[in-house]
């Protein structure tokens, strides 16, 4: 049996009050209703108006939203009405709307939904204000709204009662609406292009594409365990293998790891693949698709991210992970060195050799201590070891490191991109390396897919491969630091109950 439900003082109160509006005929949870215009085209068409032209105009609006302000003095009630892009101030008077309606009017509460019709007008104080004809009451709000000034302080309630967020909150809103704009503007630019959207599985019985813990799920129907995803990669080249040359996947990945800033273990992502493209063409489409986002959602390709003044404009800088590694440390791992030797120069700099480690990990791992972070403007790091990259070419003059880069902007990572991994022989021993990895202990190494390999053998054309955080990049375009404000419900801790 539920336990009995216990009310505030106020909630209690708003109870009555939805009793008494059913008392007048009136539904508490409302019906359908009209909207004609949104505040955002009210104050864009007429804000700039003097209260002599408003007069003259005599323009009638009718508009819906919740009560998020209101003082009542007699028979004459101003009220502030927050609909999906903005408030506007209601004048209301009983001698207008009728003592009936006026009875209903007295009964709200701030978070109620109301429908308004009247005729816009300017206050002796200068405030663009609807004064309003026909009042009509929608849905009655049983729960009352924080406090206006402070809303939700408490930073975890905000992310846990989002639905309040968002009535509180402008930046919650504001960044509620960019990140649909943004994600539009990348298929606008590579539809553009003449890049196909498609759709692969959320599902999939062999785990590949990256580096990562996947969740795992089971499949009644065929009795087999299953893994979400961890990256949409070799599906969709098996597409460039059947011929469709330019496919992009936006959608959610599944890795089971830990949270903080920059990380969801539900996230949002793009892939691009492009038939008879390689790693330049890849930067190329990057710097495209982040500088028309930019220019698309801002205005500008000039942002402050992380106290860092920032160009997005296309020309990011392109500098190899070796010479960034000599840049900052003075060790040059382009030269032919011993595994020991390369593990000696570790240990003296306090990173730790893990038992699956190889020369090209131990690069890597110098890398991620003494660069990453250090790097503000956009740059595409290039030529990752062998070790690290599974899934792209070789560079040809040296086969110690791949046809790859990573974007990074003020220490964060953005983008992954190959030229793509063609040679169904080098994939397989590729894929058995990584099966070593696991046997020492590196449980995100790749599984053997033969498919995938099978797929390659009947001929993938050079291609060139790309991979972008999106949940990133409206953090980018939006100034936000962490990765909760720009996912409308992230991963939280359940509550003890």
């Amino acid at each position: 049996m539920a336990e009995k439900r216990k009310f505030t003082q106020q909630e209690q109160v708003r109870r009555q009050k939805l009793e008494e509006l059913a008392n007048l005929g009136i539904d508490p949870f409302g019906q359908k209703y009209d909207v004609e215009t949104y505040t955002s085209d009210i104050r864009r068409e007429y804000g700039s108006c003097t209260k002599e032209e408003l007069e003259e105009k005599k323009v009638s609006v009718q508009i819906a939203g919740r009560i998020i302000r209101r003082r009542r003095k007699g028979k004459v009630c101003f009220m502030d009405l927050l609909d999906r892009d903005g408030s506007i101030q209601l004048y209301v008077r009983k001698d207008v709307v009728g003592e009936e309606i006026y009875e209903i009017v007295k009964r709200g509460d701030l978070g109620d939904i109301i429908g308004v019709k009247g005729e816009l007008m300017v206050t002796d104080m200068g405030e663009l204000t609807v004064r309003v004809d026909e009042y009509t009451h929608l849905s009655k709000a049983l729960r009352p709204l924080p406090e206006k000034f402070h809303g939700l302080t408490d930073t975890e309630e905000r992310f846990r009662r989002r639905y309040v967020d968002l009535i509180m909150n402008e930046e919650a809103r504001k960044v509620a609406f960019t990140r649909p704009k943004i994600i539009r503007s990348i298929q606008n630019y590579l539809d553009s292009k003449h890049f196909v959207e498609v759709e692969t599985p959320i599902m999939n019985n062999i785990l590949g594409g990256a580096a990562a813990k996947p969740f795992v799920t089971h499949f009644n129907a065929l009795d087999s365990d299953f893994y979400l995803r961890i990256a949409t990669e070799l599906n969709l080249k098996r597409l460039i293998v059947g011929g469709m040359d330019a496919v992009y996947e936006i959608g959610r990945l599944f890795r089971n790891e830990g949270m903080d800033r920059t990380h969801n273990p539900e996230f949002t992502t793009i892939e691009v693949y492009k038939a008879f493209s390689d790693l330049e063409g890849m930067m190329d489409l990057t710097e495209g698709i982040i500088a028309n986002a930019a220019m698309t959602v801002n205005g500008t390709y000039d942002i402050e991210y992380k106290g860092h003044k920032i160009s997005l404009a296309p020309g990011f800088k392109r500098i190899s992970m070796t010479d960034a590694i000599k840049e900052k440390t003075g060790i040059d791992f382009n030269e032919h060195m011993s595994f020991e030797d390369a593990k000696k120069l570790a240990e003296e700099h306090e990173i730790e050799v893990e038992p699956h480690f190889a020369y090209g990990h131990i690069i890597n791992a110098f890398f991620e201590k003494y660069v990453e972070e250090t790097i503000v403007e956009p740059t595409f790091v290039y030529g990752h070891p062998i070790e690290i990259s599974p899934l792209a070419k070789k560079n040809l003059e040296d086969p110690r490191f791949t046809q790859r880069f990573e974007l990074f902007i003020c220490g964060n990572e953005y983008a992954n991109a190959f030229t793509e991994l063609n040679d169904p022989i080098d994939q397989y021993e590729r894929f058995a390396n990584q099966l070593k990895e696991r046997e020492l202990g590196n449980d995100e190494a790749n599984e053997m897919d033969m498919d995938y390999v099978e797929a390659l053998e009947y001929g993938m054309p050079p291609t060139g491969g790309m991979g972008m955080g999106i949940d990133r990049l409206v953090m980018l375009l939006t100034g936000q630091e962490t990765i909760r404000e720009v996912i409308l419900f992230p991963a939280m801790k359940q509550l003890d109950k």
